[in-house]
Order: structure tokens, then C-alpha cells, then sequence
């Protein structure tokens, strides 16, 4: 842990930058099995705000692992330590005054809810991608489910590691019932009755 540090405030207010920018700031937190949909969705959603003139960035969970959280496995404490890590960072994005979406598994509620503790109580949404594990094997783009079934791959949430489903999230949205179109859409229309944008 790091000693002989102290914090300092920024001469730009996170409440200066959102009256700038003329919107709200806020984590958009897709959460869901692999092969959900939470990208695709999250990257939907990304460009109907950029068309709209909102500035908006999504992290994603594979691309994190590249470089930020690239020396992480897959063990629960590296899963746990990957995920604080993207909450410390989307934090970041929401005192910047930007919304950010991420796309990660985060299979445990403890560190989501610990994500949450980090932000404001209007800031973290929660976008449960609820899919079932049979679609989400169907899909499987990466081979990752008949990697995990052959024991190829090891800690592999739905499989043999848990996905704590959200118990009370701001949204839930269903990808095997509805197109990716209509999903961003139902985020959108949550964003505008909040009046978040």
C-alpha cells in the first residue's frame, strides 16, 4: 500500500464539468454471463448517445485485460481485483463528467456493490443483461462455454464459478427476447425518464 500520498481536489469541479457538458455523469454497469450481450448492448447504447452529441466511452472486459488489468487470471481474487479496478477508473469518467459504460461479467454482487459504494447514489445503474445460460451457450462467439465443458478453461463463471445474478437492479434487459436495438433502446428511454440526458 502506498504511504506519503495525499489527495488533491481538482481546480474543476466534477458539478462544473457537468454543467459544461449540460448532463448528468454516471456509470452504465452491464453485468451478465458471458455471451449475454452486455458489449453489443453496451456499444449500442455508446452510439445512440455519441449521435445525440452525448460524450460517452465504454470499457470493456476483454479490452481492459489487455492492457490495464492484463496480469490478471481468472481466480475470484483476480476477478475481484479486476473489477475494483474498472470501478476506480469508471469512477474517474463520472468526476470527469462523462458517462461511461462498461461490460464486464463482475459474476459477484459483494464487488459490484462495492463499485457502487465508490459513486454517488444516482450514478451507478446497474443494466442486468439477463440471459440464459443455454442461449448464451448457443451463441458462444469465442468457444469459450465448450472450452470450459472440456475443462479447457478453468473458473469459468456459469460453469464450474457462480454468477451472482443482481438482486435489485436499475434495469434488466433481455437479449434473447428482444433484438440489440430494442435493448439499447429500452436504456435509452431509462436515461431520458431519469432525465439523465
Amino acid at each position: 500500500m502506498s504511504t506519503n500520498i495525499t489527495w488533491h481536489d481538482a481546480s474543476v469541479t466534477k458539478a462544473e464539468r457537468r454543467q459544461a457538458n449540460g448532463r448528468h455523469s454516471f456509470v452504465l454497469w452491464f453485468t451478465g454471463l458471458s455471451a449475454s450481450g452486455k458489449s453489443t448492448v453496451a456499444n449500442a447504447v455508446a452510439r445512440k448517445l455519441f449521435d445525440q452529441k452525448i460524450g460517452n466511452y465504454v470499457l470493456d472486459g476483454d479490452n481492459i485485460r489487455h492492457g490495464l488489468n492484463k496480469n490478471l487470471g481468472f481466480t475470484e481474487e483476480d476477478r475481484k481485483e479486476n473489477i475494483r479496478r474498472i470501478g476506480e477508473v469508471a469512477k474517474l469518467f463520472v468526476d470527469s463528467g462523462t458517462i461511461v459504460l462498461t461490460a464486464f461479467i463482475s459474476p459477484f454482487r459483494a464487488d459490484r456493490t462495492q463499485v457502487r459504494d465508490l459513486l454517488e447514489a444516482d450514478e451507478f445503474i446497474e443494466v442486468f443483461v439477463d440471459c440464459p445460460i443455454e442461449e448464451c451457450e448457443k451463441r458462444d462467439p469465442k468457444g469459450l462455454y465448450q472450452k470450459a465443458r472440456n475443462g479447457e478453461i478453468k473458473h469459468f463463471t456459469g460453469i464450474d464459478s457462480p454468477y451472482e445474478a443482481p438482486e435489485q437492479p436499475e434495469l434488466v434487459i433481455h437479449t434473447h427476447l428482444h433484438s440489440i436495438e430494442d435493448c439499447a433502446e429500452q436504456v435509452i428511454q431509462y436515461l431520458r425518464e431519469k432525465a439523465f440526458i
